[in-house]
């Protein structure tokens, strides 16, 4: 659903005057909460619930020495350049269309999809799926710009894993992912533990539409087994769903080509997710009625709760749309610290 409104290009205008991270490397979350809850028809919420996130915010980091098409790699993965980066892709989208400068830059940025938590993925989901709805305006597409950008700066690969077993689903893989096993500390410090993931799905598959049918599937299990898991680390563990519907949400922005490629990135970025954060032992899970009949008035709890990963993963839930991710993201307002 486009934006009618302005609200949304209003509230990035205001998100764009901060960075992508605060507090060290905390991301910013706002402009994906604020795109969700416009979608989802709460506009008339976004500019209070900015004024409630607002002042956690930091100052976009100034630019240094540009990053050129000549010496990128070189700054590839360096945070002290986050300004760099950002005025890079602001001058790259200004210049050319913006499906042109993702097209060139995802398959670049692609193996470091885990970098910054997932965010950056996450955010430039939000970003490209905006402005397949509608009108690329410039706010909307200087959103996109300061995804690549974070992205590019805090790009990472994971470590070089072994693959396992293979695995006959996407949720009997998720269950086969081995506990990292130290599971405290940052997010790096967990990622450097891995050693290998379940093999899912098949090798190969046979066109770009079985690939995004796989990446369905593991959107679906992973946001499902949130309603069971979600406990052990109520936060940091929804990026197992949401990290891999960013991926789902842009692929119509790119060539069959790269849907493959890019469904094997998502399977890492969740499965890494999963063995950082998620417990063993799976709780039960609640009674819930049906999922048809409740979904506007889901997201409008999660707006009421106001959390912004409790926004963002019911609005994955809601694009999951059955039962037990309705389930889980209810599991999700009751984990997760309101903030309203």
């Amino acid at each position: 659903m486009d934006d009618t409104t302005g609200i949304l290009d209003e509230a990035l205008e205001r998100i764009h005057l901060s960075g992508p991270e605060r507090d060290g490397w905390l991301s910013n979350h706002a402009p994906m909460a604020v795109e969700a809850l416009v979608r989802h028809g709460r506009a008339a919420a976004v500019h209070r619930w900015l004024d409630r996130y607002g002042p956690k915010l930091e100052e976009m980091p100034a630019a240094g020495a540009p990053v050129t098409a000549h010496d990128w790699r070189e700054a590839l993965g360096d945070p002290r350049r986050i300004g760099d980066w950002t005025a890079f892709f602001e001058r790259e989208t200004a210049g050319r269309p913006w499906q042109d400068v993702l097209v060139e830059w995802w398959p670049r940025l692609l193996p470091g999809i885990a970098a910054g938590a997932t965010h950056p993925v996450i955010r430039l989901g939000h970003a490209v799926r905006t402005l397949l709805a509608g009108e690329a305006t410039a706010p909307r597409v200087r959103e996109l710009a300061h995804a690549l950008g974070y992205w590019a700066a805090r790009h990472q690969p994971l470590p070089a894993t072994t693959p396992l077993a293979p695995a006959p689903s996407a949720a009997a893989a998720l269950d086969r992912v081995e506990p990292v096993p130290v599971q405290s500390g940052g997010v790096r410090d967990r990622f450097a533990q891995l050693t290998g993931f379940p093999e899912w799905p098949g090798r190969g598959p046979a066109d770009a539409e079985a690939a995004r049918s796989a990446l369905r599937e593991l959107v679906r299990a992973s946001t499902h087994r949130y309603a069971t898991h979600g406990y052990g680390e109520p936060i940091m563990l929804v990026h197992a769903a949401t990290a891999p519907n960013a991926v789902l949400r842009t692929l119509p922005a790119l060539p069959a080509r790269l849907w493959e490629p890019s469904l094997r990135a998502a399977w890492a970025a969740s499965a890494a997710v999963t063995a950082a954060y998620a417990p063993r032992a799976a709780a039960p899970v609640p009674a819930t009625g049906g999922a048809a009949a409740d979904a506007e008035d889901l997201f409008a709890r999660a707006a009421a709760h106001g959390d912004d990963h409790t926004i963002k993963f019911t609005d994955t839930a809601l694009d999951v749309g059955d039962a037990l991710a309705f389930a889980a993201a209810r599991r999700a307002i009751e984990l997760n610290r309101p903030v309203f």
